[in-house]
């Protein structure tokens, strides 16, 4: 491998000119910079950035850690951070898994944004006590060298399951998320006791587990179309599983939006393409990465910068429409 020794000993100059070369330094004069630049591209020289790392303490990549890349959801949310990194001069690349997580003790990373359940609070805390930056998208964790950007669930939640009830009694269902989801836990709640509190006589509350996959969709409109008697409304924690449902319920002979109401949560770009459209509870994905990208920068640089919310809003759509038979 091609060290700056080699380069040094082929221009005919010390190590230290080479490196002064090499960083852009006012040092040595542009004639010579070219020729040791020109010598260092004829070598395939590529440089060393863990000594890089050691001797600045810092690389200039941001590390998102992400349960998985798959699907519609994560391209918004990767552009936001890509691009807002990019204006601050910072690179991006994604991670999973526990190996990944050794990034930031052996600095490969400057710091972490963390969309994955997988990566513990336990490990974040001890990373961010040894002095690593970090923001959470996915719970609510406490200390100074982490940050919170998280969206909205409860508004979220309150306003699917408000819309859904506007002149309806009769039996509604939840589609929850997989156990380990922060915003599925906080959605569900939410849900439950915005139902509990407006429940009247006759109506009834089914909990039906799902893991936000289109797969567990199909599977919890099996279960809702076998036990159908009347009009029901349906509040899926995502949009991926209410997508599932539609498969089902149009093979099924139930009409969406008549016989079946429901309202998912995300606003998937298909949900406005779907027969009828889906209702479903939107916010921007492109400034969650963003605004999280921005506070992560801030706490690398020891800027101040304070925990933030993304807002959430309704998208109405004929999956939701007014109830023909109110019980």
């Amino acid at each position: 491998m091609v060290g700056i020794k080699d380069i040094a000993k082929q221009a005919g100059v010390s190590i230290s000119t080479v490196s002064y070369a090499l960083n852009g330094s006012p040092k040595v004069t542009e004639k010579t910079r070219e020729r040791i630049l020109k010598i260092a591209s004829e070598l395939n020289y590529v440089p060393n950035m863990a000594a890089r790392t050691l001797k600045t303490r810092e690389t200039k990549i941001i590390g998102a850690y992400l349960a998985n890349y798959g699907g519609a959801f994560y391209g918004p949310l990767l552009d936001g951070l890509r691009e807002t990194l990019r204006a601050l001069d910072y690179e991006l690349i994604a991670c999973s898994g526990e190996k990944a997580q050794r990034f930031l003790p052996e600095r490969m990373i400057d710091g972490a944004i963390v969309l994955d359940a997988t990566f513990t609070s336990e490990a974040m805390k001890n990373y961010a006590d040894r002095g690593h930056k970090l923001v959470v998208l996915d719970r609510e964790i406490e200390h100074a060298n982490i940050r919170q950007v998280l969206l909205d669930n409860r508004a979220g939640a309150t306003l699917a399951v408000d819309y859904l009830k506007k002149g309806f009694h009769g039996d509604f269902y939840v589609l929850t998320g997989p156990p380990n989801s922060f915003d599925g836990k906080v959605r569900l709640e939410t849900a439950l006791q915005e139902l509990k509190r407006f429940e009247r006589q006759g109506d009834r509350i089914h909990v039906i587990e799902g893991d936000f996959e289109e797969s567990s969709g199909e599977q919890a409109a099996a279960q809702i179309a076998a036990e159908w008697k009347a009009p029901v409304s349906i509040f899926s924690l995502n949009d991926n599983m209410a997508i599932g449902m539609y498969r089902y319920f149009t093979k099924a002979g139930l009409e969406i939006g008549r016989d079946v109401r429901i309202i998912g949560f995300d606003n998937r770009d298909i949900g406005e393409y779907l027969t009828p459209r889906l209702a479903t509870v939107d916010y921007s994905k492109y400034k969650w990465g963003s605004v999280a990208a921005e506070k992560l920068v801030k706490l690398l640089h020891n800027e101040p910068t304070d925990n933030e919310i993304i807002y959430t809003s309704i998208i109405k759509g004929g999956s939701v429409n007014p109830p023909i038979i109110s019980r």
